[in-house]
Order: C-alpha cells, then structure tokens, then sequence
C-alpha cells in the first residue's frame, strides 16, 4: 500500500479508468486502490461508480477476495436487479465458491430469458469440463454450435473434449471445420494431420502427411510441421505395405523435411545441438 499514499482518490479513479479503456487487467493493483483510496469513496465516483464496482468485482474474483466481490455485487444486483449483466457477475462469484450446481441453475435463467447469448452457454461448458463431466460439455457445446456455427473458439474446445474422451475421428471433423473458417492457418493444418496421425492407419498415415506438408508449405518456420512430415514419412518408406512408388516419394520427403529441420536449427542454435539433432535424424534414414 506505500505506493498509494501520495495517491488521491480521484487520481486512484483516472488510474482505474485508464486501465479499463486500455483493457489492462491489473487485479492485485486494482483492489490496492480500492482498499487504499476508493472503499469510502464508492458515491463519489458519479457515473463511474458501477463501472469501478464491475472492475473491482472481477479483480476481486481473481484475487480470490470473496467478501469483496459479493460486496460489489449486491450493490450492483440492488441497482440492476433484472441485469444479465450483473447475473455472470455473480455465477463467477458461485464458481469461485465451487457451488457449481447454483451456478448453473443461474446460467440456466440467463440462457432462459435469453436463448442468443453466447456467453452463459460457453459458461456452462467451461464449468462442466472444469468438473470434468466431459460427456455432458460435448453434449451442451454441440447444442451452442448448432447456434454459432462461425465460432472457431468453440470449435477448438469441442476437438479437445473429444481428444479427451478419445475419439479422434470427431475431434478431426471439428479441425475439418476450422479448416474451412481459416484455410490459411498452419496450425489448424498442423493440428488435423497430428489428430489423423494418431488415428492410425494406412489411410490417415497418408493423410497426415499431406497436411504436415501443408502446413509446413504456409509456414516453412513451423518446425512440428517438419517434424511431423519426417515421421509420416518415415512410417511409409519403412513399410512394405505400401506401393513402391509411394516408399520412393516418402524417401525423397525425408531428405526434404530432414534438411528443413537442420536448416532451422542450425540458423537458431549452437554447434552441440546441431551435432545432436544431427544424430537423431540420421537415426531415421531409411534404406531405399
């Protein structure tokens, strides 16, 4: 609190203004100021004052200083008693008392009353995965993207429920999606050809390896990409399942994608772990 003693109230409030209007999410120094300077000073804080309480409630929740969030939100729910707006307020106070089950009941009237928004359905999700009751998320993010269909946060979301519970071809259904909304995205592409990948399979071996290919062609950087050429590479000129043809091109791949990675190590790192990655790749070169 020293830092604050030459501080006036209304040079604590220019402060919480600046740090709003620039998005600044400064907790521990917010609810300093409060403590300090603004506590006794909540009605002369004039058209600012439910903006400072909303800034000081979510600084409180991170700081976990429970009494001093429910104390700004019954302020705000006394003057705003209908406001779905002041509602996440206080589901997020519930959440951070782990009263799970009030805070989805409320989330439930907010999406009652308001079946477009957005924020409590993935409220919702976010609580069920937290508590991991996977089947139940999916369930209720399925339903949002029935709604939202362009919402590439939840999309992602949706793939790593699915991840979790193993099932890879629906996790790769949701990167097919995400490739459509952002087709130049090398991470989306990265991110499906490791999901196939893991998949297994002659198929998705080869499948894989076009989309690491891919997103090492939007991104020559992207060395996971690289890498990940190498392996399904690798897997296809080892094995004798596969046409001759196909082993020849997935050796000359390995060349390519080998030379690649020690480009990219050798321009950001020193002789030693050049040496060694050196070693390593050598470890992989197949006999044509």
């Amino acid at each position: 609190m020293a830092k604050n003693q030459g501080t006036s109230w209304t040079e604590a409030r220019d402060q919480l203004r600046t740090w709003r209007e620039n998005s600044d999410r400064k907790s521990r120094e917010i609810v300093g100021l409060w403590d300090s300077l603004l506590v006794n000073k909540v009605e002369n804080l004039g058209n600012e004052k439910y903006l400072v309480l909303e800034q000081v409630c979510v600084a409180a929740l991170d700081c976990y200083r429970l009494p001093l969030a429910e104390y700004c939100i019954k302020i705000l729910m006394r003057d705003f008693p209908g406001s779905l707006r002041v509602h996440k307020y206080h589901v997020m106070h519930l959440e951070a008392l782990e009263m799970y089950p009030e805070a989805l009941e409320v989330l439930d009237s907010i999406i009652r009353r308001d079946e477009t928004n957005a924020a409590p359905r993935k409220r919702v999700v976010a609580i069920l995965r937290a508590r991991g009751i996977y089947t139940e998320a999916i369930r209720e993010l399925t339903d949002y993207l029935k709604i939202f269909m362009s919402d590439q946060e939840a999309w992602h979301e949706l793939c790593d429920l699915y991840l979790q519970e193993q099932e890879y071809s629906k996790a790769a259904f949701c990167m097919e999606e995400l490739i459509l909304h952002n087709p130049h995205s090398h991470l989306i592409f990265q991110r499906y050809a490791e999901i196939k990948y893991s998949q297994g399979g002659a198929d998705n071996i080869e499948v894989a390896k076009s989309y690491f290919a891919q997103a090492a062609k939007l991104n020559p950087n992207n060395i996971r990409a690289l890498y990940g050429l190498l392996l399904t590479a690798n897997n296809i000129a080892s094995s004798s399942k596969w046409p001759s043809s196909k082993r020849r091109n997935a050796t000359k791949t390995i060349e390519w994608a080998s030379g690649q990675i020690k480009k990219q190590y050798k321009a950001k790192s020193d002789e030693n772990t050049i040496k060694n990655v050196v070693g390593l790749l050598n470890q992989l070169q197949i006999d044509a």
